[in-house]
């Protein structure tokens, strides 16, 4: 765990260098931004971790795999919500897991600019030392959801079946990217969903949803290895939750 946060605090530190400062924006393949702070705080993790664990594979979203058939894996988003930083906008943060074997064993979710560090290993959930639980909750009508993009789960998912959930929780907002699951496991929310997910989105959030005592699978309600979108709730509506996400 040491590690860990060391990773995140010497990325962040990096990342505060040039939030709300001017700075190129440029467009990736897949048409998502990029800025010198995403590739600058992926360059020195990896560097990081090389030096202290040569025989870890890495996979990262600005840089791609390195030794992706070791037992130990880090895989790393540097700046989840790029929309939100280049938006002058805190609610983004660093993502960093480790795999064991293929499967997360270990999730840190950094907001740099907050300082907030939680970081979750499967069977506790600690934000700045502090351990955290989900808030509970039996009814869906008693839930507060939130997404990245309201419209998105038209284009990958049943766009009309999300739309009826957000009108039977309490409250929705559009609270997304790392900043919603952190709220899930510290209970400031009940669900979060993403219908469409990379590895490197998603990895460090099962260690840290788990740890808290929630729970996160797929759209469908299924390991959520497996892709196709994440679904993390408090744990006792997410059966609910995923019945009314796909009828």
């Amino acid at each position: 765990m040491d590690f860990a946060r060391q990773l995140a605090e010497e990325s962040g530190a990096l990342i505060r260098r040039y939030f709300r400062t001017g700075y190129a924006v440029e467009q990736k393949a897949d048409a998502s931004p990029v800025t010198i702070a995403d590739r600058g705080a992926e360059e020195l993790m990896r560097g990081r971790i090389q030096a202290s664990y040569p025989n870890h594979g890495i996979l990262g979203e600005e840089y791609g795999v390195h030794q992706p058939d070791a037992d130990y894996r880090w895989v790393l988003d540097p700046i989840d919500g790029t929309k939100n930083f280049i938006s002058h906008s805190y609610l983004f943060g660093t993502l960093i897991a480790l795999l064991k074997d293929g499967r997360p064993i270990l999730g840190v979710i950094h907001q740099p600019i907050v300082r907030d560090f939680l970081i979750g290993n499967g069977a506790g959930a600690w934000l700045n030392g502090q351990p955290v639980r989900v808030s509970p909750c039996h009814r869906v009508e008693d839930a507060v959801l939130l997404t990245s993009d309201h419209w998105n789960p038209f284009e990958y998912q049943n766009g009309p079946a999300f739309e009826a959930l957000t009108k039977r929780v309490l409250r929705y907002r559009t609270w997304g990217d790392c900043h919603g699951y952190q709220l899930v496991a510290t209970g400031g929310a009940h669900i979060m969903t993403d219908p469409v997910m990379n590895e490197w989105d998603y990895m460090a959030l099962i260690p840290v949803i788990e740890g808290a005592g929630g729970r996160i699978t797929n759209w469908q309600g299924d390991d959520p290895l497996m892709g196709s979108g994440i679904v993390a709730t408090c744990g006792t509506i997410h059966d609910e939750v995923i019945r009314l996400l796909n009828p």
